[in-house]
């Protein structure tokens, strides 16, 4: 029986480059960040290089012919969407695949041309050099670093990203062909690629500066991997979006694969080993047995962090020892990094703004529900009033960012968690909701308490002062005394449901940040 899948196809990519035994540049990284961008990878090898991240050791070029036997094997047997070039290293090469390129005339080339190393020194020959420039001609876009496109133009290097732009629109009105500006080596506390077009407009990718040595194949990665994007069909913009997020995140963690002595890799499969972790079946949680006291709460196995808004008595003591992985884990979170440093691209703060209004109607029907089961008339008041301020106040401040912007439907991360709510607080015990709403108040608050002075002009200032809001700071304080009495008036088998459903709701707005970096 034959079966049909509606998914699209997966890009088929060919990279044109030498070899890195190390796996971190070269036809090594090529491969893998095709594969992560979702392509098909295929390599053709121009040379062979001795190398590791300490430095090249030897280099030896196999003659043409056995290049143009490699590109003819792929050609004649595969469809090529898209074409990546990166080493070649002389004059004669550049021919070959010049030659090849004719024939083919595939619908995406990007040029990596490797003729300068950050450092300045020259990788390559007058007469390669000047083959190179008629070679960037044919390109969809090259992605030169900063010396590079100094050569191609003849000029000094650019001293700052305005400079390097300016070259760049220069060279991309004379020759017709788009240009990826790479200013991750400059002095600036971001690193931003900006793609330049023909008539001079531009459009940027920015992230934060990571303090790392892991960079080594960096260029590489980033040109195989917009190959691929373009090669799928992504709009220009939004490939270079894609690959600066993909490949910030690559170089955070490269660090934790201790590969080398030297200038080490990046991690090309950290982002799809962290979406593989997300989808994971396994339950958060195993149930947890009737507390008889706080001190039968099973804690994290490590201190918890301090807490902003201190826990109230025994039981929220033991809630907050509990959950402080998630507490750490939230802080720590590419999310909120890229929110505080206003990396954070607008399309991923759109739709978290997006959920997080979804996110509040359903909260507020929570809360009112705690409102009108609590046996306090205080309590009752009190959720009353929280659940008044989440339709009030903090949706107007959603209507002020996302004015003018079509409605978000909710996602599944942002469904599965508002279903949790209501259920906890409309269908179980009083104290199990009470359990369930608390993260969002304490956890928020956390968050807010650990973030720094926001720069004027910061893009998301405004948002970032509202975790920060001394109200809500004493709201939380509040809604621990309630939790605290909630717990101590419960049976033991009530109260095990009101922990499970808290660390529960703990793990819930961790997968709530960090929906925004799936997008």
């Amino acid at each position: 029986m034959t079966t049909s899948c509606s998914a699209p196809r997966p890009p088929r990519v060919l990279s044109i480059a030498g070899t890195d035994p190390s796996g971190g540049a070269g036809t090594a990284a090529d491969t893998k960040s095709i594969t992560a961008a979702g392509g098909y990878a295929m390599t053709v090898v121009t040379c062979l290089v001795a190398q590791n991240t300490t430095g090249v050791r030897a280099v030896h070029t196999p003659p043409t012919e056995f290049l143009s036997e490699q590109l003819a094997a792929v050609s004649e047997d595969v469809t090529v969407d898209a074409v990546k070039t990166g080493m070649l290293g002389t004059a004669r090469i550049i021919t070959t695949v010049s030659d090849w390129l004719d024939r083919l005339d595939p619908r995406v080339l990007v040029v990596d041309p490797v003729m300068v190393a950050t450092s300045g020194d020259r990788l390559l020959d007058i007469d390669a050099e000047e083959a190179m420039r008629q070679f960037c001609r044919r390109a969809s876009v090259i992605t030169p670093n900063v010396p590079e496109l100094a050569v191609l133009l003849g000029e000094a290097p650019a001293r700052d990203e305005s400079g390097a732009i300016d070259q760049a629109k220069r060279w991309a009105a004379r020759t017709g062909v788009d240009v990826v500006v790479k200013t991750g080596h400059l002095e600036s506390r971001t690193a931003t690629n900006t793609w330049v077009h023909p008539d001079g407009s531009t459009e940027a990718a920015a992230s934060s500066w990571v303090e790392t040595t892991n960079t080594h194949g960096t260029g590489c990665s980033l040109s195989s991997a917009l190959a691929t994007r373009l090669g799928a069909g992504d709009a220009p913009g939004d490939a270079l979006l894609w690959v600066t997020d993909w490949l910030h995140e690559s170089i955070q963690h490269g660090a934790a694969l201790r590969v080398g002595h030297g200038q080490g890799p990046v991690d090309h499969s950290h982002r799809a080993r962290r979406l593989a972790a997300d989808a994971s079946a396994t339950a958060w949680f195993a149930p947890i047995e009737p507390l008889e006291s706080p001190e039968t709460l099973v804690g994290s196995p490590e201190p918890a962090p301090t807490a902003a808004v201190a826990p109230v008595g025994p039981w929220t003591t033991a809630l907050w020892q509990a959950s402080a992985d998630l507490a750490r884990r939230i802080q720590a979170s590419d999310f909120v990094a890229a929110l505080v440093d206003g990396t954070l691209t607008g399309h991923a703060f759109n739709f978290y703004l997006g959920q997080d209004a979804q996110y509040l109607a359903s909260y507020s029907r929570a809360l009112a529900a705690l409102a009108a089961r609590a046996v306090d008339p205080q309590d009752s008041v009190w959720w009353a009033q929280s659940s008044q301020t989440c339709i009030v106040e903090e949706a107007a401040l959603h209507r002020t960012w996302l004015e003018g912007c079509d409605q978000v439907p909710a996602g599944p991360v942002t469904t599965a968690y508002t279903d949790f709510l209501l259920a906890h607080t409309l269908g179980d015990d009083y104290v199990v909701g009470v359990a369930s709403v608390l993260p969002c108040f304490w956890l928020y608050a956390q968050v807010g308490a650990g973030l720094p002075e926001v720069p004027e002009g910061h893009p998301y200032a405004l948002w970032l002062d509202t975790y920060r809001d001394p109200e809500f700071t004493k709201a939380t304080s509040h809604t621990l005394s309630v939790v605290e009495k909630a717990f101590q008036q419960a049976g033991s088998a009530a109260r095990a449901r009101a922990a499970h459903a808290y660390l529960t709701a703990c793990r819930h707005e961790l997968e709530f940040f960090d929906q925004a970096m799936r997008v």
